[in-house]
């Protein structure tokens, strides 16, 4: 074999061991291809990287201004803004939606949260309907009696003790309550009668001893009524019924 040959056998053969030197490489993650990709980071890797969790925005941005019961200011967390700052913070707001224990409370009838009408009565005769309708948000009770006055009268006409009823009148927003008043005798009878053109009717507290808030207005027929000593009134009943019966 001449030297040129020999010479070309050795080429092909550093080449050939070159080419599986280089294939080897490739396949056991040593070689340069391999290298960048455990070490570089592509472009959205990095951007995912960057951005907070969607969950972590949607808790900052509804919980921010939310208050605690007590009036201090919610925090939203750490800036990591993981799942355990959401959490804490709906936890608080929980509580400022509770609504206060005292809210439905009901209250005393009086002059501004009720309507009152007075209309006279053909049976019994001589008798006049007190109607009082609840016009508020809330119940209220009605305490005793009417303490009425009519035209410029100093005294409050006594109650008909017999009428009182077994429990407090409560009316329900809407709802009404009654108490009669009986005008003068029947017989002519009683003294010091006089026509008043006016009445003012007062509502009673819990003790029965004062008049609580507003009092009430009602009008009277134009020609006035018609009262003597005779004069007294009933306990506010729960029903019209009762009240017509004294």
């Amino acid at each position: 074999m001449s030297s040129i040959s020999r010479t070309r056998l050795a080429a092909v053969a550093a080449t050939t061991v070159l080419a599986a030197l280089s294939l080897t490489a490739c396949d056991d993650g040593t070689g340069t291809q391999d290298e960048g990709r455990a070490t570089g980071t592509s472009p959205s890797a990095t951007a995912a990287s960057h951005s907070p969790a969607p969950s972590a925005v949607t808790d900052r941005s509804s919980s921010t201004d939310s208050t605690d019961s007590t009036g201090s200011t919610v925090g939203t967390g750490s800036s990591g803004a993981g799942s355990a700052g959401g959490t804490t913070t709906s936890a608080k707001r929980t509580s400022v939606a509770k609504a206060p224990s005292s809210s439905g409370k009901p209250v005393t009838c009086e002059g501004s949260t009720v309507r009152t009408v007075a209309a006279p009565l053909t049976r019994p005769v001589n008798h006049m309907l007190l109607t009082v309708t609840n016009t508020g948000s809330r119940s209220c009770y009605l305490y005793g009696y009417p303490a009425v006055r009519f035209g410029e009268a100093q005294a409050v006409p006594p109650v008909i003790e017999a009428s009182q009823p077994q429990a407090v009148v409560t009316l329900a927003p809407g709802e009404s309550g009654y108490a009669s008043v009986n005008l003068s005798a029947t017989d002519g009878s009683s003294a010091n009668g006089y026509t008043a053109k006016t009445l003012t009717v007062y509502f009673q507290g819990r003790s029965g001893n004062e008049s609580v808030g507003r009092s009430a207005h009602p009008s009277l027929p134009a020609q006035g009524t018609y009262v003597d000593d005779a004069l007294k009134v009933t306990y506010w009943q729960q029903s019209m019924d009762d009240a017509v019966t004294w």
